[in-house]
């Protein structure tokens, strides 16, 4: 495996691997490696001929007060995990090799920030696009990878491509769980060993809310209602957000009378947690 420091090292090489007629594989991640994000370098490789993992704290779409400067980190263990995995190069640009001083060139969307994760975070969704369309212009992909749960990311992402005609086709990967149903994330290790029920209270509210729809209900307040009682009955949580959208627009519905998802954001302690799932399937 080999790893790469530079934009213009990563360019180079992607170019020469496109003459060889090598399909780009790419997973680009913010590190500390878990289940998820080797189930998104399986997906890789079963897509491309040549798999890139990048692992970069984008330092973009972190506010003021967030833990930019705390994100759990491990970058040997990374690095012995990908190669494990059959990571063909991993690139790990550093900051100041992606945003030179002077830097002010950002890319924004419309809408989709304007829901969910953006309304709490309202620059994130700036640097997430921001980052990636630089990703994708440095590592020249044909297919990327990204886990389904950051539901929003992924449809901001898939936006972006479309608006700005990357030649990109963009992949999602089904959340990866712990044995007790808690999505893996690399926040999950800001968890306290006795905050692990309330964290649980997020996955426990979509299987309810999956089974309130089986039974016939239809109407997202109810819903919502029944998934934020579930949540609020821990005292360590407290509730960003329920919401159960249009899974294209990200829109809020009131009936659940077409493709559905339910999305929530429950801080743990010190821990943002994010979850979502579909309710009704397209």
């Amino acid at each position: 495996m080999d790893i790469l420091r530079t934009a213009a090292d990563m360019q180079a090489h992607s170019d020469r691997m496109r003459r060889q007629g090598k399909t780009i594989a790419f997973v680009p991640t913010m590190g500390f490696l878990h289940e998820g994000h080797l189930s998104l370098l399986e997906t890789g490789k079963a897509h491309g001929d040549h798999l890139v993992l990048s692992i970069f704290v984008n330092p973009t779409q972190f506010a003021a007060g967030e833990d930019f400067a705390s994100y759990p980190k491990s970058f040997e263990k990374d690095a012995q995990a990908a190669e494990n995995q059959g990571v063909d190069v991993l690139f790990a640009p550093e900051a100041t090799g992606l945003y030179e001083p002077g830097y002010e060139t950002y890319v924004s969307l419309e809408s989709l920030p304007n829901h969910l994760c953006g309304i709490f975070r309202p620059a994130h969704f700036r640097g997430v696009a921001t980052v990636v369309a630089k990703l994708f212009n440095i590592v020249k992909p044909h297919v990327a990878i990204f886990g389904e749960k950051d539901f929003q990311q992924l449809a901001v992402i898939r936006r972006m491509a479309r608006d700005m005609n990357f030649d990109i086709k963009i992949m999602g990967a089904p959340i990866v769980r712990e044995p007790d149903g808690l999505a893996m994330s690399s926040r999950n290790t800001y968890l306290k060993p006795e905050q692990r029920p309330a964290a649980l209270s997020l996955y426990k509210s979509l299987v309810l809310a999956r089974q309130m729809v089986a039974a016939g209900e239809t109407g997202a307040a109810a819903i919502i209602e029944a998934a934020r009682n579930l949540i609020a009955g821990f005292s360590d949580t407290a509730i960003d957000y329920v919401a159960i959208c249009d899974p294209d627009t990200l829109d809020d519905m009131d009936s659940l009378d077409r493709p559905a998802l339910m999305a929530l954001a429950v801080r743990v302690g010190t821990c943002r947690l994010i979850d979502n799932m579909m309710l009704v399937r397209p």
